[in-house]
């Protein structure tokens, strides 16, 4: 479907793909993943032709239809269903063009191809779209121009989604999206007919939705098959292989070169210092595994431990017009060592309630009790535009500890995860992961006992997000957590509260319950709003093994299928290394063709196998995902 063949691309005079080569069969879904500012958005301009290599070629069928989120978000007076039905360049020209035919034979043409590309039930298509991006039937009639900028790039996502292109193309496409379309988007994504390739920090995203992860490292991309997990295994074990080749080859050279710098000018033995220096120039090198270190986020213990309940909620409500609250009936409360979740559509009140326990907002009713000298930290990503633009991170600090040496305050922003040649740069020229970073810095400057992050993750790659995960459970407070990302939730919290229909209620389940309901059109309602018509965890595990025994044969071909890549894999490693011996070479050369030819064959068996593992991947989660 999409081959790259040693693709070089430079940006600024900066060389950030060199000689890289890809081959993704038709169907994959692929994440391309790498550390920030590795060149990924700049490996989809190319593909794109938006941007010339220098050298290399990027090869796809003919007519393949390529599609990514515009750049710009719609801003127009027009209905947001109208937006997306219009993306599908072909069925608006045909209805267009219907319209004025006059040709009896124009006109039966038209109306074949409109039946064909199922243009009838585009409309039903397009709704359905929109609203697993969070848009219901009143929203999708109102204009583009009536939504905020983020509501307003879902509609770009929704646009190139109901395209259907053959090769979709997604930068960050979470990034905009609350943790109800993510899992929206994921299912969808699963589910997609053709060809994805999709930049993201998402680690669950990519364990649910990708098949095929692509690493670009160090300007090469390395393919590795099956979803993040796998990758993250697949390439410890390779950097492990890479540093015991490493070694092997080193010794090899020092041997060598110790054996050439003694007998080299003796004459008995110039012959043979000759042959090893020969040796020595064929032995080559192996590159050190490159370690990725990424800063880690601090945030400082509370003072004073303050006595359960931080906060104590009864009877209260909340908004910002009085008589209008967006939330009511709220009786909640929340201990110094909570970790809590917050779950629910963008729009029913989740940001609003974290401004309520931040102290930002005032209870329109009820009784709100604090405990005596509760600090709260408050992070939230629309408060990145308030940096001062022109101030350094260092200037940020001093204005919190204007008494404090210089060297106090540096070692404060060191804390925050900036390097000391990021310390003195504006806050404008920082990128969005470096703003992040010192944001929630000086939003747990004090010391807080409840630190409230709201969408903290948008601008981390997925280490920032590990480091991020492992400073929260270090931290000893409460915390309260509204995100997209799924692991982050998982990996930090204990308990889930939902906001829906105007108030805020404990939910009875897990994420994947909370996914179940999602992917059912929400359906299902935790605790709280269930019916007695909601399964049992054991009939739903139960329903699980159902699915599985169902599918046990293909997953038995899919499974024999990655044990046969996996040896065909380690035989050529093996011949790798034979063909790398200078014995060989030295002694026994006339075995390198044959040695040569059986690599060959066995790189194309490897080929075959894993195009096949591919293919039967996709029926196994398209036919796992029909069942469900």
């Amino acid at each position: 479907m999409l081959t790259l063949n040693d693709i070089s691309a430079r940006i600024a005079g900066r060389l950030l793909i060199d000689k890289a080569s890809l081959s993704l069969p038709a169907g994959a879904k692929a994440g391309l993943v790498g550390r920030n500012g590795a060149g990924k958005s700049t490996l989809f301009r190319v593909i794109t032709g938006e941007m010339a290599t220098e050298g290399g070629s990027v090869s796809l069928p003919k007519n393949t239809r390529i599609g990514q989120v515009a750049q710009e978000a719609p801003s127009e007076d027009t209905p947001l269903i109208d937006i997306v039905l219009r993306a599908d360049k072909e069925r608006a020209a045909l209805l267009s063009e219907a319209e004025t035919a006059t040709d009896p034979h124009r006109i039966a043409d038209i109306q074949t191809r409109l039946t064909d590309i199922d243009a009838h039930s585009a409309e039903a298509r397009a709704g359905a779209i929109l609203a697993g991006l969070g848009f219901d039937t009143a929203a999708q009639a109102r204009p583009a121009s009536s939504f905020s900028g983020g509501w307003r790039m879902r509609v770009a996502l929704a646009s190139v989604l109901f395209a259907a292109p053959d090769l979709l193309l997604l930068d960050e496409p979470t990034n905009y999206l609350d943790l109800e379309g993510t899992l929206w988007l994921e299912e969808y994504i699963r589910r997609y007919p053709h060809t994805v390739l999709i930049i993201s920090h998402d680690r669950d995203l990519l364990n649910k939705a990708a098949n095929t992860i692509v690493h670009l490292d160090q300007k090469r991309l390395t393919v590795y098959r099956g979803n993040f997990d796998q990758f993250e295994r697949q390439k410890a074990e390779r950097d492990m292989l890479q540093t015991k080749a490493r070694e092997k080859n080193m010794a090899k050279r020092k041997h060598m070169e110790a054996f050439v710098a003694r007998f080299r000018a003796k004459a008995s033995k110039a012959r043979q210092a000759q042959s090893r220096l020969k040796a020595l120039e064929k032995l080559g090198t192996i590159d050190a595994v490159l370690e990725s270190n990424v800063a880690g986020f601090t945030f400082p213990a509370p003072e004073k431990t303050a006595a359960s309940p931080i906060i104590a909620i009864d009877g209260g409500s909340v908004g910002y017009t009085p008589g209008a609250p967006v939330l009511s009936q709220l009786t909640l409360r929340i201990d110094a060592d909570d970790r809590i979740a917050l779950l629910g559509a963008n729009g029913n009140g989740k940001s609003t309630f974290a401004k309520l326990i931040a102290g930002r907002l005032e209870a329109g009713s009820g009784d709100v009790r604090l405990a005596p000298q509760l600090k709260t930290g408050f992070f939230a990503q629309h408060q990145l535009d308030d940096l001062r633009p022109k101030e350094s991170a260092v200037a940020h600090v001093r204005r919190l500890m204007p008494e404090a040496a210089e060297a106090k305050v540096r070692a404060r922003v060191a804390q925050m995860g900036l390097t000391t040649e990021k310390m003195d740069t504006p806050a404008k020229d920082l990128s969005g992961g470096e703003k992040a970073r010192l944001l929630m810095g000086l939003a747990t400057f004090d010391n807080p006992n409840l630190i409230i992050l709201d969408e903290p993750t948008n601008h981390l790659d997925i280490d920032s997000r590990a480091a991020l995960i492992a400073a929260l459970n270090d931290f000893a407070g409460a915390v309260i957590l509204i995100s997209h990302d799924r692991h982050l939730i998982e990996a930090t919290v204990d308990r889930l509260w939902i906001v829906r229909e105007g108030t805020v209620t404990n939910f009875d389940g897990d994420l994947d319950d909370y996914r179940q309901e999602i992917v059912a059109g929400g359906k299902g309602k935790g605790k709280g709003g269930g019916g007695s018509n909601e399964k049992s965890k054991a009939e739903k595990r139960r329903a699980a093994a159902d699915k599985r025994a169902d599918h046990a044969v293909m997953r038995k071909k899919i499974n024999d299928l990655e044990a046969l890549t996996d040896k065909l894999g380690n035989q050529i490693q093996m011949l790798d290394s034979e063909l790398s011996d200078p014995v060989l070479l030295n002694e026994q050369a006339w075995k390198v063709p044959q040695l040569a030819k059986k690599r060959a064959q066995k790189a194309t068996e490897l080929a075959r196998a894993e195009e096949e593992w591919l293919k039967l991947s996709a029926e196994y989660d398209a036919a796992m995902a029909a069942a469900e």
